[in-house]
């Protein structure tokens, strides 16, 4: 058999410095748990652009539909601002999820008990909190047509069309429902039924998909009232199934219940390939954050548990990834820490290579 084949795409700004300590894990799980990956690394955003024109490059789009898996870091930053909308940074992601057909964004929203005082909400409201937001990545108001800006009886008309198929709602609704069968059995569809025909045509598709999974709970919500509960009481929610846009703004809202962006990973799923792996795309939630780049204090947290996801759904290691997110609540609980997660006066924190170097203190001490 082949090793497992990776593609890292560090990326722009702090990628770099937190992709460097995911080798430090990958390394690990070659020398100590005898899993060898095949990775290779190339060039995306503003990193692509200054070498190629483009921010992604024809010949590395080909090598990610390749892999088994893409580990991306972040992408843009302000020496990107200017250019065209065409070759921003920002496109090159955009075009891997599009032409890689990344249908199923999972982001989690877990709450370690040694961050529950960072939240901005309650202890008690998000302690314990476990829910996973699936978004639709590759329709909706970000792909339909038309799109632009036309000038219509001297005035600039900004036009984006939100559109969606039955099968493009189907399929991530049945990825959603997969996961909900895997945890708690509950599922809430969040939509904007009353005021949009392509809220409809979602909810009448999720209700119809949701006929195939009589064991998990179905519930539908207006995604502003969404956002409300999520910040009123985030514990009631379990998987939450939306669409592109809303799926957007909701998963970055829940993802500042947690603490820090510092601590998100998310994974970006197709379909099955030949060898029965699906097309797949993990990246943290944070971004390029340019005001630390190079400076050691960005927190790798995010992008080593973005692995650990890619262990679980992409290389069926999930023993593996679970011993990697216990190794991070572990070094969270000694109270090792980033500049990020850090409330008190007086406490040095940890640089981003001493956080990788303890994630793997913390592997050694698991065998």
């Amino acid at each position: 058999m082949t090793n497992p084949s990776l593609l890292i795409l560090p990326g722009d700004g702090i990628g770099q410095e937190v992709m460097a300590e995911v080798r430090k894990v990958i390394d690990w799980i070659g020398a100590k748990r005898g899993a060898t990956f095949d990775v290779s690394e190339d060039l995306v955003g503003g990193a692509a652009y200054d070498k190629h024109g483009v921010p992604l490059a024809d010949e590395t789009m080909a090598k990610a539909q390749e892999v088994d898996a893409v580990l991306l870091g972040a992408v843009g930053g302000p020496a990107y601002d200017d250019l065209d909308f065409s070759v921003k940074p920002e496109r090159g992601l955009l075009r891997l999820r599009k032409e890689m057909d990344l249908f199923a964004n999972l982001r989690p929203a877990q709450c370690f008990d040694a961050l529950a005082d960072f939240s901005s909400l309650k202890k008690d409201l998000v302690s314990g909190l476990d829910i996973m937001i699936v978004r639709e990545l590759t329709s909706g108001v970000y792909f339909g047509e038309p799109r632009g800006i036309s000038e219509v009886d001297g005035q600039r008309v900004g036009v984006n069309t939100q559109r969606y198929t039955e099968a493009e709602i189907e399929r991530g609704a049945r990825a959603a429902f997969e996961l909900a069968m895997k945890r708690d059995k509950k599922l809430c569809s969040m939509e904007k039924a009353n005021v949009m025909e392509s809220g409809i045509l979602w909810r009448d598709v999720v209700t119809e998909v949701s006929k195939d999974y009589p064991e998990v709970e179905l519930s539908h919500m207006y995604a502003d009232n969404g956002a409300m509960q999520l910040v009123r009481a985030p514990k009631q929610f379990d998987v939450i199934y939306t669409d592109n846009l809303f799926g957007d703004i909701l998963s970055d809202c829940a993802a500042m219940l947690t603490g820090s962006l510092g601590m998100l990973p998310s994974a970006s799923l197709g379909a099955p390939m030949e060898n029965g792996r699906p097309k797949a795309m993990y990246e943290p939630v944070h971004g390029s954050a340019p005001d630390i780049m190079g400076q050691g204090k960005a927190n790798p947290c995010a992008c080593i548990l973005s692995f650990a996801m890619a262990l679980r759904y992409s290389f069926d290691m999930g023993e593996e990834a679970t011993r990697l997110e216990t190794a991070v609540e572990k070094v969270l609980a000694d109270g090792v820490r980033t500049g990020d997660l850090l409330n008190e006066e007086g406490v040095k924190p940890v640089s981003t290579s001493e956080m990788g170097d303890a994630v793997i203190a913390a592997l050694d001490a698991s065998l």
